[in-house]
């Protein structure tokens, strides 16, 4: 009889260690021709980005094995995305691409395509967090509702946006929406480096507004182009707004290709091409636009020359 319950014991433990209810995986997989009954894993992936983020552990990783639509998401837990194996889409009519929504948490998206459709609404919204990578996608064609690509809209302080190797295209809808939107929400706070982005045929290129938050954006090595109103602009109604563009292209923009709007909004450029532009710069109501006296501002409209101020 003790042997009898010991076996009991020893098989009921064995089956606790193997077969725990919720387990989930520091690293997981998704695949073209996987199946979300899956447990994610390189030999059994999952199908979806939802099906997979649901096994995988806060701060761990989820990956591509091959080309596939992975479906759109809502990310509540420090997660990284990472597809560089082929195109890894995120096909958004009608809704948003990606939602980013967790108090503190950091996220990592890299190698994604991220598709509305012509009518999605958002391609990565940004509601809560610490801290956004997003690095080596496309974002296009989110023309409905919101019309964004990239809405970064932190309802806490100090929240951080990286944007790396990118190509935002043709969003936005009418005079709304556009490429990325940089505008924290009541109490929020926001810091937002562009590099090597592109960010062209949008309604709006880059628009940083201080309405409830200030934000602090700088644009390194990228361009703002054919947008149909603003290449990049800095509008507040009284919160600080910052703004430095440095070594970048601003061309063929249908409005201003510079703006600032507003007391506290300052936007700086250097080492730039401002070209094409209805206005190649424009200030108004208290805001104020200065260049760094080595960009080149021909081929506009009007090639509006800003105050020169020497490089700190």
């Amino acid at each position: 009889m003790l042997r009898i319950a010991l076996s009991a014991i020893s098989a009921s433990l064995l089956a606790l260690s193997v077969s725990p209810a919720h387990a989930q995986a520091t690293r997981t997989w998704v695949s073209g021709v996987g199946d979300d009954a899956n447990p994610c894993s390189r030999t059994a992936p999952c199908k979806t980005f939802p099906g997979a983020i649901s096994k995988t552990a806060a701060s761990g990783e989820i990956n591509c094995l091959d080309p596939g639509g992975f479906g759109s998401v809502t990310i509540t837990k420090s997660i990284i995305i990472n597809c560089e194996m082929g195109t890894a889409g995120v096909l958004a009519a009608l809704t948003n691409g990606i939602n980013v929504n967790g108090a503190g948490i950091i996220v990592v998206l890299k190698g994604l395509d991220i598709q509305g459709a012509g009518n999605g609404l958002i391609g990565i919204n940004f509601i809560a967090g610490a801290v956004l990578h997003v690095q080596k996608c496309i974002i296009r064609q989110f023309n409905g509702g919101s019309a964004t690509g990239i809405l970064f809209a932190p309802n806490s302080a100090g929240a951080k946006l990286f944007v790396d190797d990118c190509y935002v295209a043709d969003n936005g809808s009418g005079s709304s929406g556009g490429g990325i939107l940089i505008q924290p929400a009541v109490g929020g706070t926001a810091v937002a480096d562009l590099t090597n982005v592109r960010i062209n045929n949008n309604s709006n290129g880059v628009r940083a507004i201080g309405t409830n938050g200030s934000v602090k954006l700088s644009m390194r090595n990228s361009t703002s182009s054919g947008n149909t109103f603003g290449g990049v602009v800095a509008i507040t109604t009284g919160n600080p707004v910052t703004a430095i563009v440095e070594s970048s292209t601003i061309s063929h923009n249908g409005g201003n290709g510079l703006n600032a709007n507003g007391g506290g909004a300052l936007l700086n450029f250097g080492r730039s091409l401002v070209t094409g532009n209805a206005i190649s710069a424009a200030s108004s109501n208290g805001g104020v636009i200065q260049s760094y006296g080595d960009n080149d501002i021909d081929g506009n409209t009007a090639n509006n020359l800003p105050t020169v101020i020497a490089h700190h």
